[in-house]
């Protein structure tokens, strides 16, 4: 006889149970801490005797398992997932609505060659799905779909179909018959992760979970679930510019280095193998404001264009207004600009964007972005055979960055003839196809870059 299951309400700052939901906690009075858990009654609860006969195993005594990987076909998420899904995981791929969450998941669906899919929908009738699936794609591939939220009924399917790869659209519209909760609660998303990572383990069945994101960015629900499942995936990217970027935030069967491109089309999403060139291919020639910087996506370098206009201000206090770099360092950039070189950017409006919608979040690019602002506000245009790399110091100094030698050759492979980075990288880089030049300062770096 299976136990009973019962529902108390748990506070999560101080672990009080209490029967009901209350605002309040009485123990130790914060408000709305109260979550809704699942337990077992203690009613005619037996004590079970403990096996003395479990010992601890050697290390050395297990044998090692190679993991047995599904590949999806798509290039650029196998990369990202550590070539291939591993049977048994559990992936949650989280995004902001519009994306292409759901794009992405039908063409896994669909270029998974080996064993069955099953897709679960909790979102679109099955008829909506099949409309779409003809529209990003004209293979015969036979996937099993299922319209359904409740879990008990997804879990009889999935132990009746065992299938090899799970997908369910999305976590937070499914539920749990024993919560009282809605669906997308807190407690009703943490047991339903649970229950879906419990079968893909015990059943050996490869489980994709679409998860919805708030305001801020965060995948919905409880941080739990991000320690529950093997893999989380951020999708991410600009709803009005066509390039998508798939990011790996926590892998346990791979690196979290890598990222995946892709370009979204009216025919679904569109791999990009070569994204630098990509980029690039819109850039203006002998234009004022326009540098080209080499960052780093996971470990893939890319080739970005960083455009600035510099305006006299009509105001008392001059605008500041980024696109794909962090405000603050702009500002401290500015400071630098004008403390070490005597350029008056207080009397200047300054707008910076990173052409592409890409975002950059490290400070290699800091010299290219303070270039394009001088470049800007003199009017003199870069040369378009220069690509700008170097973290730029408080004091003025350039300092070096990471992965150089990637990023170097990144700028060799599209043809650049000549590449500015930190003067302690210069005495070691030596390439034939591009001249390597390196500064030591901001005064210098300027001087020759803008000219």
């Amino acid at each position: 006889m299976s136990p009973k299951l019962v529902t108390k309400y748990l506070c999560q700052q101080c672990g009080y149970l209490s029967p009901r939901w209350i605002g309040k906690c009485p123990n130790c009075n914060e408000w709305n801490t109260f979550v809704e858990e699942v337990v077992e009654s203690k009613r005619g609860k037996k004590h079970s005797s403990v096996d003395s006969n479990i010992n601890p195993v050697s290390i050395n005594d297990i044998q090692s398992q190679i993991d047995i990987r599904i590949f999806t076909s798509i290039g650029e998420f196998d990369r990202v997932v550590g070539g291939g899904i591993v049977t048994g995981s559990v992936v949650l791929i989280g995004g902001d609505p519009g994306i292409g969450k759901s794009t992405l998941m039908l063409q896994i669906a669909e270029g998974i060659q080996l064993g069955k899919v099953l897709y679960v929908t909790g979102e679109e009738s099955i008829q909506q799905i099949k409309l779409r699936m003809q529209r990003l794609t004209k293979s015969n591939r036979d996937i099993k779909l299922l319209a359904e939220t409740n879990l008990e009924i997804i879990r009889e399917v999935i132990e009746r179909e065992m299938p090899s790869v799970v997908i369910i659209d999305s976590i937070q519209t499914m539920y749990y018959p024993q919560l009282e909760s809605a669906p997308g609660s807190i407690s009703q998303v943490r047991e339903s992760t649970a229950l879906i990572t419990s079968l893909a383990k015990e059943k050996n069945i490869s489980m994709l979970l679409v998860g919805h994101v708030t305001k801020d960015g965060t995948l919905a629900g409880p941080r739990v679930i991000e320690h529950m499942v093997d893999t989380v995936l951020q999708f991410e990217g600009e709803r009005h510019y066509a390039y998508r970027i798939l990011r790996s935030l926590k892998n346990r069967y791979g690196s979290t280095n890598e990222i995946g491109i892709f370009e979204m089309r009216d025919n679904g999403l569109r791999e990009v193998s070569n994204p630098s060139e990509i980029f690039l291919a819109n850039r203006s020639n002998n234009v004022s404001g326009s540098a080209v910087v080499a960052t780093l996506e996971g470990t893939r370098p890319l080739l970005v264009e960083v455009q600035a206009l510099v305006t006299p201000t009509n105001y008392g206090m001059p605008q500041r207004t980024v696109t794909g770099f962090d405000l603050r360092r702009l500002q401290m950039l500015l400071a630098v600009l004008e403390k070490r070189l005597g350029y008056r950017m207080g009397a200047h409006d300054v707008f910076v964007n990173v052409a592409g919608g890409i975002r950059i979040d490290e400070p290699a690019a800091d010299l290219g972005i303070i270039s394009a602002v001088v470049s800007s506000l003199t009017d003199k245009p870069i040369s378009q055979d220069y690509v700008i790399i170097g973290e730029v110091g408080l004091g003025g100094e350039i300092r070096t960055v990471a992965q150089m030698e990637r990023r170097i050759l990144e700028a060799e492979k599209l043809g650049f003839k000549k590449i500015i980075i930190p003067q302690q990288e210069s005495k070691t880089q030596k390439f034939k196809k591009i001249e390597v030049i390196g500064i030591s300062n901001l005064k210098n770096g300027i001087e020759l870059i803008v000219k």
